[in-house]
């Protein structure tokens, strides 16, 4: 920025010698100022300074323009980068968020703010940032030249230009507040409406309700396109009225100078170095207006920003490792409770006990609502009991501990997440390509009774699976998603309806490789089928969050 400013400097002062050397040489060529330049380069007569003197300003000028490609090229990189920074931030902290905060916030909001709000920042806020301290600069070495040349030619471009500017601003800075709400919360509507079209495309297409989903995405894009719209206009309409106002006063001035005794031809290099200084003060006097405005407009962004990045990173992120939490008798639900609000109903009632026996095969049943997911997700050490505790062999779990405690956990749930990767990625899930165990892909895909599947397939466990996993079928999704929690070799696997998808035999022989597992891990079953369960060495039925009846299958059957 500083040898920018340095640059325009120089630009603007070798127009004057040049301009002399062109319509007066013999004054220039006996200026004292010039003497020192006469001596060195040996000149005998005026007409040899106009060569030198085209020389120094077209390099000058030649300068000044690479130093400005240059600052932009700085300029942008380095907002670029920070949105970049911003970015990856809002992700980071957002991915470590307890559950209980993901299932209040909307992920539309969370996309939004990820992939489009941190980066209108960087456009919005962090590049006009440095546009205007540069323009300042700039603007300061440029009047400052020109109040060299002549004080009241400077002060009156300075002021008449300025003084339009900031005009502008007092009238439009409400509208633009206004333009970058809007901008803000349609940006997340957009997000939503994308999501919800795409995500539920079956049944878009069996529903034929495309017309519908149009026209939610039309009317959220179409308000952020013209709030867009509205603030590049409001940021570029001053610089035509400003050009025409800065010919009308090189026009006046020139008629000025061209009446004084003196005559047009002393005039001239003045009104050169005017006509230079205003063709390198208005773009300035635009870009600092122009990036104002961006800045006005990108306030509620950069809010949403801002609040996403006060998100609380969790305590034992910066810890060199989680507190390791051994597992060897039992897990123990003590004087357990939960409801997800304050004022909202309770989810697991006052004073629910349990205890599980490591190696047991549990199985949980209960109508929809029984609170049967919840307390799974309390066990899983995503939510944190708002009474009583979960305790592993007698230790509580907390925020502390609670990544060594689900260092022991395999989750199949009932939606099973497939990336859209390979199936041996899938089945690793979270371990790098080049790091995957493929012995231990198969023997887990074999345990879940698609192996043989899979190495039908032309490219067998390098197959991919598409997005969500759209070329399986829910059965194959399924043993997928249980092969993955086999792969993982955990303590513990909890099967959130995770058979509901598969036929019965299908079913039976994946209940039967579980229970081939060894003895020492801990099976935790939700089902809606009691059949699920045969293997089961203990039944617990929930209804409202209480426990009301335990017992192995013949025993809840009978």
């Amino acid at each position: 920025m500083v040898i920018a400013s340095v640059a325009e400097v120089l630009s603007i002062g070798a127009l004057i010698p040049f301009i002399g050397a062109v319509t007066a040489p013999d004054a220039l060529f006996d200026h004292p100022n010039a003497q020192a330049i006469i001596q060195r380069l040996n000149l005998l007569e005026p007409n040899q300074l106009l060569l030198p003197m085209t020389i120094a300003f077209c390099c000058a000028a030649i300068f000044a323009g690479g130093v400005r490609i240059l600052l932009v090229w700085a300029q942008t990189k380095f907002s670029y980068a920070i949105g970049a920074d911003l970015s990856f931030s809002i992700y980071r902290r957002a991915l470590y968020q307890p559950y209980r905060v993901h299932l209040a916030h909307n992920t539309s909001e969370l996309i939004s703010g990820i992939s489009n709000k941190a980066n209108m920042v960087a456009v919005s806020i962090i590049m006009p940032l440095a546009t205007i301290l540069s323009s300042l600069l700039m603007l300061s070495s440029i009047l400052i030249t020109l109040l060299v040349i002549d004080p009241l030619i400077a002060f009156t471009a300075f002021f008449g230009f300025g003084s339009i500017y900031l005009s502008m601003m007092l009238v439009s800075k409400k509208v633009l507040a206004a333009d970058g709400s809007r901008i803000n919360y349609e940006a997340g509507r957009v997000i939503k409406a994308l999501q919800e079209g795409f995500g539920g495309i079956r049944d878009v297409l069996i529903d034929g309700t495309q017309a519908i989903y149009c026209q939610i995405y039309r009317d959220a894009d179409l308000p952020l396109r013209r709030a867009q719209a509205n603030i590049a206009i409001i940021g570029n309409s001053p610089r035509f009225g400003v050009e025409a106002l800065g010919m009308v006063l090189i026009a006046t001035l020139a008629y000025l100078l061209a009446r004084q005794p003196s005559g047009i031809q002393t005039a001239i290099p003045i009104l050169a170095a005017l006509a230079l200084g205003a063709q390198r003060l208005l773009p300035v006097l635009q870009q600092a207006y122009a990036s104002w405005t961006r800045i006005r407009g990108g306030q509620a962004p950069l809010k949403a920003v801002l609040d996403l990045l006060d998100q609380p990173l969790p305590a034992y992120l910066d810890a060199p490792r989680s507190p390791s939490v051994t597992f060897q008798r039992e897990i123990t639900l003590s004087n357990l409770s939960f409801r997800y609000a304050e004022s909202g109903p309770w989810v697991i009632s006052k004073g629910l006990n349990l205890s599980i026996a490591k190696g047991s095969r549990v199985g949980f049943i209960g109508a929809t609502g029984s609170g049967k997911s919840t307390l799974l997700d309390i066990i899983m050490g995503l939510l944190e009991p708002v009474q009583g505790a979960l305790e592993i062999d007698g230790i509580e779990i907390t925020q502390a501990n609670h990544r060594g405690w689900q260092s022991h956990i395999a989750h199949v749930p009932q939606s099973i997440f497939l990336a859209d990767t390979t199936v041996s990625e899938n089945i690793a899930f979270g371990v790098p390509a080049d790091r995957i165990d493929h012995d231990r892909v198969r023997q887990a895909a074999q345990m879940a009774q698609i192996a043989e599947v899979i190495e039908s397939w032309k490219d067998q466990y390098n197959t991919l699976v598409g997005e969500r996993g759209l070329r399986l079928s829910g059965g194959q999704r399924q043993r997928i998603g249980i092969a993955r929690a086999l792969y993982k070799q955990a303590s513990v696997i909890v099967l959130d309806e995770a058979t509901s998808a598969l036929d019965g035999s299908t079913e039976r022989r994946v209940m039967e490789a579980i229970e081939g597992v060894s003895a020492e891990v801990t099976v935790i079953i939700v089902a809606h089928r009691l059949t699920t369960l045969k293997t089961c060495t203990q039944i617990i039925e929930l209804d409202a969050g209480k426990v009301t009846k335990t017992g192995t299958y013949d025993e809840i059957i009978g």
